[in-house]
């Protein structure tokens, strides 16, 4: 037996098949060869020794995604907002609704005063991040708008009365501070001014009340108008994402790959188009914050104009965006109107810097911080023309 392992060592397994009937040899001999080729051709063709097979589960087990890693620096300090708001109901009775408030009928028979207003405690939830040693926690002023109570609930099990610092409504942003000591797990914020289409984009917080969700995505574009979105009460521009933002997601941090805060979520959209949601950048969110610790407000520098994308029609069928940014109304009494700005003129540059579109005109103004002149190019019936104008605190412009 020993020659025939000698032998197969020199001889691929068909030859040595061949030969193996060729040997005059009893049946069971022949069976026990062709065992031992089947057990030889088995081992050739295995590419790990079994101890390589039983490390491989383990080496894979012990990897993990970069969201792990980033929830690790920002997760904790992700925190649960709960609110309370007391709501008065319009006035009920037995009558039909707002019978009673024809004067007639009240008179006829004498039923003022039967109806009273009736309370309710109204209970919402939204999310926020912590940001500072001191307990700050950044949200959503429409997750604390007319609150009464706030308990913030952390993710270690902790439960705190919180406190309104400061809120926005123009940019949907506010500061609570937490009422009790420390030691608070912390986010660092990013900067979100280094953001590039298709980086990748991590939204944490608390939809539909279920705690610590994370959903992940990536950055679908950048300095989205909120106007385009509908809403005309707000002045923001927004980081678009794909990744889901639910109900109760509001105020949570949008994280970059490396657990940075670059984004706090604040809308979601529904019908066409959903799936798309909307966070306010970070660098925006921080001087937001800052105004509101040192004034209890936030500045908003303005000028007083309406602005609307420079749209060509080059035929019937097709138009096309060209650069800079048109009036389309001028506020009365504002800084535009007294510098000489007019509606349907065309702002090109700003500071001798390049306008393409009405939001980096936006971008532009707040960068004036209120301290400066802004030197702004406009093209008035193909004729050049510099303006200087001073912006104002939109809250001390006198309407």
């Amino acid at each position: 037996m020993q020659s025939l392992f000698r032998v197969m060592n020199g001889l691929d397994a068909k030859t040595l098949l061949i030969n193996s009937v060729k040997i005059p040899q009893q049946r069971f001999f022949k069976i026990c060869v062709l065992v031992v080729l089947v057990a030889f051709n088995f081992r050739l063709d295995t590419p790990l020794h079994s101890r390589e097979i039983l490390q491989a589960p383990k080496q894979t087990l012990n990897k993990q995604s970069f969201v792990s890693e980033a929830l690790k620096v920002s997760g904790a300090a992700v925190v649960t907002i709960e609110t309370e708001r007391k709501i008065i109901s319009s006035r009920e009775g037995v009558f039909p609704p707002g019978i009673l408030n024809d004067p007639y009928f009240e008179r006829l028979f004498g039923l003022r005063g039967l109806q009273v207003p009736r309370t309710r405690i109204e209970k919402g939830q939204g999310s926020g991040v912590i940001f500072s040693k001191k307990g700050l926690v950044l949200t959503n002023a429409h997750v604390i708008e007319k609150t009464e109570q706030l308990i913030v609930g952390l993710s270690d099990g902790r439960r705190v009365i919180g406190k309104v610092v400061g809120q926005d409504s123009l940019t949907d942003l506010a500061v609570i501070k937490l009422q009790e000591k420390g030691p608070w797990p912390t986010a660092p914020l990013g900067d979100s001014g280094t953001l590039k289409v298709g980086d990748w984009a991590i939204a944490v917080g608390n939809p539909f009340g279920l705690e610590n969700t994370v959903t992940l995505g990536i950055i679908s574009n950048l300095n989205r108008d909120v106007a385009e979105l509908g809403i005309s009460d707000k002045r923001i521009d927004l980081i678009q994402t794909d990744a889901a933002i639910n109900p109760g997601n509001s105020g949570g941090p949008l994280l970059n790959s490396i657990g940075e805060v670059i984004g706090i979520n604040t809308l979601v959209r529904s019908g066409p188009g959903a799936g798309l949601g909307f966070a306010i950048p970070i660098n925006r969110a921080r001087k937001i914050a800052q105004d509101l610790i040192t004034t209890g407000r936030a500045k908003h520098p303005m000028i007083g104009v309406t602005l609307a994308s420079n749209i060509q029609q080059k035929s019937n069928f097709l138009s096309q965006r060209e650069r800079g940014a048109i009036i389309k109304y001028v506020t009365p009494y504002g800084p535009a109107e007294k510098g000489g700005l007019k509606i349907n003129d065309l702002i090109i540059s700003i500071n001798n810097e390049i306008i393409s579109t009405p939001a980096d005109v936006v971008q532009k103004i707040n960068q004036s911080n209120l301290k400066s002149n802004l030197k702004i190019k406009i093209l008035r019936e193909n004729i050049e023309y510099v303006k200087i104008i001073k912006p104002i605190d939109i809250y001390e412009l006198n309407l």
